[in-house]
């Protein structure tokens, strides 16, 4: 990433086995690199406050953003747990994040979840510009994969999708800033929120029942 000429300060928003690909693949560049971790941390995937811990890399124990003390050139968001206020974003040279499904489709919570749902046969990851919105920002890169309702579980194509949210975004970085990011489609767009969460049924977890 060729934009600043010299080191960049990066901060990266989230949680788990993503949040921990994007901060070690960041390690191996000429950056600066803080964490902001999701507080508190699930217990279901690996812990990148012990990751930090691990490589000597500073984190936020609060999890919350606004107690940075140092502005951010580049933010990446990785299942964050919390939206960016417009005047945080607006301070941020540039704040991205890493969502787990084919924007303008599946917006909000639960992105996997829902298309499995709706018996869709084709998934994906995208990288998106943030805005004050709910995952409404330009799209700046996206990768799209084959899924199948009948045989998967939600915690199959979640495992999935961590790989291809990887391999976007390390062949994105390099190239970041080159990219001209395109205006989502809202004729094509769908959104669920945390209070539809009911209404999954079978969906609701990563695994069905009936599979247990």
């Amino acid at each position: 990433m060729e934009r600043y000429g010299n080191s960049v300060k990066i901060t990266v928003y989230g949680k788990g086995d993503l949040a921990i690909n994007v901060c070690s693949y960041l390690l191996s560049t000429d950056n600066e690199l803080t964490v902001v971790p999701v507080i508190p941390e699930p217990t279901w995937t690996s812990s990148l406050i012990n990751w930090c811990k691990d490589y000597g890399v500073r984190y936020v124990e609060s999890g919350d953003y606004k107690k940075l003390k140092t502005k951010t050139d580049l933010g990446i968001s990785v299942f964050y747990d919390k939206i960016f206020k417009k005047d945080y974003i607006e301070s941020c040279g540039k704040l991205i994040n890493i969502h787990n499904g084919p924007l303008p489709e599946y917006r909000g919570m639960s992105p996997i979840n829902w298309a499995l749902k709706d018996e869709k046969q084709e998934h994906g990851v995208t990288i998106h510009e943030v805005t004050p919105g709910i995952d409404d920002g330009p799209i700046i890169a996206q990768l799209k994969y084959s899924i199948y309702p009948e045989f998967d579980e939600v915690i199959d194509v979640y495992n999935r999708s961590l790989e291809y949210g990887r391999v976007l975004f390390e062949n994105t970085f390099p190239i970041l800033y080159d990219i001209v990011a395109r205006q989502q489609n809202e004729k094509l767009s769908s959104y669920h929120h945390s209070s539809e969460h009911h209404l999954l049924q079978e969906r609701k977890n990563f695994t069905r029942e009936t599979s247990l």
